[in-house]
Parts: structure tokens; sequence; C-alpha cells
């Protein structure tokens, strides 16, 4: 399986869809795929898509939303970016560019169909999902997705001890853009802050 799945990888790294067989627009710059694939992380982080200095650095998670998300999980540098601890796959792989108004435009809608299932059916050893933003939220969830993202992150303790596997557990995005929600909803860090925290921890303690 860990053979398997770095080949895998190396299939998604080299992929040029969204330039070569694009649904609409073709991507405007060179892709650079970014995704960590693990044979052993029992966490998967199911984010959107890299930003402009991810895209630049190519490490995920590499900015101002990647230091809140850290602090949200409370583990330090090396331990989210080690892949035996945690595979970061977002729903596109590349930086999708930027809309008019200077944000980043959504997920290419190549990414998904075409690599996410099979990429995860060679992570079966993953136990828990960390959906990220509403697009993660859609894939993952599917009709069990509240109608806006609030509702959906408010059901989280419903979504998280449903009979599935693995289990899923829905975030806000930890851009710094959001932090007006985090204040209009303090349950957020009250209340499912402290149990991600410590789901987290149960979890790195078995690897």
């Amino acid at each position: 399986m860990s053979e398997q799945l770095n080949d895998l990888l190396a299939e998604i790294r080299a992929c040029r869809i969204c330039v070569e067989e694009p649904r609409g627009r073709p991507l405007p710059h060179e892709p650079r795929p970014v995704v960590v694939g693990s044979p052993t992380a029992r966490v998967l982080i199911a984010g959107q898509a890299p930003g402009t200095r991810v895209h630049a650095s190519g490490l995920p998670f590499d900015d101002r939303s990647g230091d809140r998300l850290r602090d949200w999980l409370k583990v330090d540098r090396a331990t989210f970016y080690d892949p035996a601890c945690f595979a970061i796959v977002p729903m596109g792989f590349c930086f999708p560019g930027l809309d008019a108004k200077g944000g980043d435009l959504p997920p290419r809608r190549e990414c998904a169909p075409a690599w996410r299932d099979q990429l995860l059916a060679r992570m079966p050893q993953i136990e828990l999902v960390l959906v990220i933003g509403q697009y993660a939220q859609a894939w993952h969830l599917g009709a069990d997705r509240r109608t806006t993202l609030t509702e959906t992150v408010r059901d989280w303790r419903r979504l998280l001890d449903r009979d599935l596997h693995p289990r899923v557990l829905p975030l806000p995005h930890p851009s710094w853009r959001n932090t007006g929600w985090l204040k209009r909803n303090p349950w957020f860090e009250r209340d499912l802050l402290p149990v991600l925290r410590e789901e987290i921890r149960w979890h790195l303690s078995k690897i």
C-alpha cells in the first residue's frame, strides 16, 4: 500500500489537467500541486487550496492561516509537517489564482474528481478527517452538511459521533479574515477546540 501511495502522489505532483484539460478557464500559471500523503497518519487535514505563499514554498499551510490552525491543534511546526502524524489533502492541489478583489479563487474543479477517492483509498488507516471550509465540507459531508458553514460547524458533535470510518469533524477556515466569525461564535473556542485538541493528542499518541 505504501508503494502504491507513493506512486499515486508522484502522479498527482506531476498533474497538469487544470492546464491541459481544464473545466472552464485553464489555470493562469504553472501548476504546482501541494499534497502530503501518509501510510501511517491517523489524521487527515482536508483544506481548500494553496494560497500565494504556499504556491511559492510548496509547503501546505505555510502562512498565517497555518499558524492559527496549528494553534487550534496545539501542535508545533515539526509535528504538523511530519507525514507520520498528518496527511494534508486540500480540495484543490494548486493555487487557483486571484479574483478581481484580490482574494483566492475557489479550488479548481478538476482535482477532487480526478484524484480524491483513489488517494483516500490508499490511506485506509485514516481515522479522523478535519474538513476545513465549505468546499471540503460539501465533499466529505454531502447531504449531512447544513445550509451554511456556521450551521455545519455548530453541528460538529453530531457529525463527529456518527458511526462512520473515518470520523469527520468540520472546522471553519483558519484564515485571519475569519477573526470576526470567531468573535461572533465563542462556542467554537470554548466547546469545540478542547475536543479537537484531545482528539489530536489521542491519535498522535498511537503513532
